[in-house]
């Protein structure tokens, strides 16, 4: 009789009670894992569709300056034109090769000029030749035609934004169609070569990162795809944890079962962070090409396309600003890459790679370049609308600012004070300077700088710094005297002579004159002009304290004291509140608040205010008249005679 083979002890093993239930416990534990996981997938594809289709950006609003204007007649030398072109990213060549190009010639520049949706009308692209000389603009000719213009305007300048202060984040929108091919080709071949054939998360790509890693000893090249990137940008944290990393990549794959390629693409495009410009963040492409090359997206070279490519890798790493060797490096192996995908051609290649970065100074645009204006149309428009609406709706605001003021203003204050510290031997940096510049038709704020370094988004001293103004106050105590023209007129005999009042702290006032002289009878026109104190005083306590302050407050200021002091100039007043007063007496007594804001448009291209002048006629004109008249005598006989050297003239 045969004999039973024995089972094998391993099988025996497999056979008994315990295992079988670690078996079935440890497949009901997958089970239980894989419909957790499927869940959570099911939940996560919910939050990737939801969150993505709620993608709201953050739009701030954008902030412009006066546009440049010119016509036949114009005081506007063509050197001076090519300044102006030059500061709006406009580009010199032999020929014109697309909207933002000019060609100079001896006697004419030929402008081909870009589109623009203003507040009033949509102007389209033209090329237009502006015949003149250093004196001035002789006319204006469409090229290819006999048509002539009687007014050519070219887009205003992006002066700054007003985004949110919690997040800092500023961006201009693009779309995929109005990007430069270029652009996301580079993009693709450096940041994820594979985008158009993965699901989200690459294989490929993946190893080809490690075996490099591998290769250099150390991390040198990151696998995330492009669309890795953006969930990571818009959803989640910059933790570096594997769970972090396993959702990212989740969603990654998820998005890519209900957006197709370009969306994701686009969205890229705006989002990514390319800099740092102070407070503000600098993401996508759009406001890069602005804050870098000061010039718009679609007007960017093959060598500046590389260098905004090559700064994603780590814009803070990659400054073009401050790691200029390192950045030109990069950029140069990027155009690499472009020449051998056949992108450029090598023609191309050899001459981008001899380019320099071609960054613009101090940023392009944003708030950092005239943060003091900018500031000033902030207040003027808090009261107008919300925080929100200001920040994220992508608001339009055309503003009053000129930018050729503004430079002169900012060059006398950079000059200018340092040279009176020197002067007066004080040390460097003592001191600080602020200035307004108005218009007289129209109360509008042309220019505006808070300090003595105009670039510096800190404390205001033209809106919120007040100090006694001094001998500026003199001529409202005549203006008030020649209001009453049955007591005073010009050639009025007033007394020079010594004063002492009594003040209601019980000390005695005894003011001087500044030469230390007393003058006798003088006319009242040349008590003015000469700035005597003495004589200004015996005016004011003859015309009284209250009618004096009646006149300031005509003239748009009233928060003045009712002290005889205010006579001399005992009144604290912003540079902005002196333009303010002053302005109502160059516009013959008529008081208009100054405005900076021209137009309110909606990202649609919707107004939503315009600003009318809002005029009053708060002071007679016939003493205004005189009294204005009187002041010239101030520079022609009296204390601001050096005003007339050809020096200061010629700066303005």
């Amino acid at each position: 009789m045969a004999r039973k083979k024995p089972r094998s002890s391993f099988f025996a093993f497999l056979q008994s009670p315990l295992v079988r239930w670690l078996l079935i416990g440890l497949g009901l534990a997958l089970s239980v894992g894989l419909l957790l996981f499927t869940l959570f997938l099911v939940k996560l594809d919910g939050d990737v569709r939801t969150r993505f289709a709620g993608v709201r950006w953050v739009l701030p609003a954008q902030v412009y300056a006066a546009p440049l204007e010119v016509y036949p007649g114009a005081s506007l030398s063509l050197a001076q034109l090519r300044h102006e072109l030059d500061r709006l990213g406009y580009r010199a060549g032999d020929d014109l090769t697309g909207p933002g190009t000019y060609v100079p010639t001896k006697d004419s520049l030929r402008i081909d000029t870009r589109a623009f949706a203003f507040w009033d009308a949509a102007q389209p692209e033209q090329r237009i030749e502006v015949q003149g000389d250093d004196k001035g603009i002789g006319g204006l000719r469409v090229m290819g035609s006999d048509k002539t213009l009687d007014l050519l305007r070219f887009d205003p300048m992006l002066i700054g934004s007003i985004y949110p202060s919690h997040s800092g984040e500023d961006r201009v929108l693009v779309k995929l169609s109005e990007v430069p091919p270029l652009l996301p080709q580079t993009l693709i071949l450096v940041e994820d070569h594979d985008f158009y054939s993965h699901g989200g998360v690459s294989l490929r790509g993946i190893l080809r990162a490690a075996f490099a890693n591998v290769r250099a000893g150390h991390t040198v090249q990151g696998a995330s795809t492009l669309t890795q990137q953006l969930i990571k940008n818009l959803f989640l944290s910059n933790e570096r944890t594997a769970k972090r990393k396993i959702t990212e990549a989740s969603m990654a794959i998820l998005l890519e079962r209900h957006v197709s390629k370009d969306e994701i693409l686009e969205a890229y495009l705006n989002e990514v962070d390319l800099g740092q410009d102070g407070p503000r963040a600098v993401h996508g492409f759009g406001l890069a090409s602005q804050y870098y090359f000061n010039k718009p997206l679609n007007e960017l070279q093959p060598h500046e396309i590389a260098m905004l490519v090559a700064i994603v890798k780590g814009p803070s790493q990659y400054n073009p600003r401050r790691a200029v060797k390192l950045v030109t490096e990069r950029r140069n192996l990027v155009l690499k890459m472009m020449a051998d995908a056949g992108n450029i051609t090598p023609d191309e290649y050899q001459a981008a790679i001899q380019r320099p970065l071609g960054v613009t100074p101090g940023g392009g645009g944003g708030a950092a370049r005239y943060p003091a204006f900018v500031d000033l149309v902030r207040r003027q428009l808090a009261g107008l609308y919300q925080e929100q609406d200001l920040t994220s709706e992508g608001l339009r605001i055309f503003t009053t600012l000129d930018p050729h003021v503004q430079e002169v203003l900012e060059n006398r204050i950079t000059e200018d004070v340092p040279e009176l510290e020197k002067s007066r031997r004080m040390a460097e940096g003592t001191l600080q300077g602020a200035g307004v510049v108005t218009s007289v038709e129209g109360g509008e704020v042309l220019a505006v700088v808070g300090g003595r370094d105009a670039r510096y988004a800190g404390f205001n001293r033209a809106i919120d710094t007040r100090r006694p103004i001094g001998s500026l106050a003199k001529p409202f105590t005549y203006l008030t005297a020649l209001e009453q023209p049955e007591r005073f007129n010009l050639e009025t005999p007033l007394d020079d002579s010594p004063v002492d009042l009594k003040l209601p702290n019980g000390q005695i006032w005894s003011p001087k004159n500044y030469d230390r002289q007393l003058h006798g009878s003088v006319p009242l026109y040349m008590a003015l002009a000469k700035s005597y104190n003495l004589a200004t005083v015996h005016l004011g306590l003859d015309v009284g304290v209250g009618k004096v302050k009646q006149t300031f407050a005509a003239a748009g200021f009233d928060d003045v004291p009712e002290l005889p002091s205010i006579f001399l100039g005992a009144v604290d007043m912003a540079p902005l509140d002196v333009a303010q007063i002053y302005s109502t007496i160059a516009s013959s007594g008529y008081l208009t608040p100054l405005l900076t804001i021209r137009a309110v448009l909606t990202k649609d291209g919707q107004p939503l205010n315009r600003y009318a002048f809002k005029l009053k006629h708060t002071l007679p004109e016939g003493p205004v008249y005189l009294t204005t008249w009187a002041m010239r005598k101030v520079i022609e006989l009296g204390t601001a005679h050096w005003a007339t050297s050809v020096s200061l003239v010629a700066r303005f």
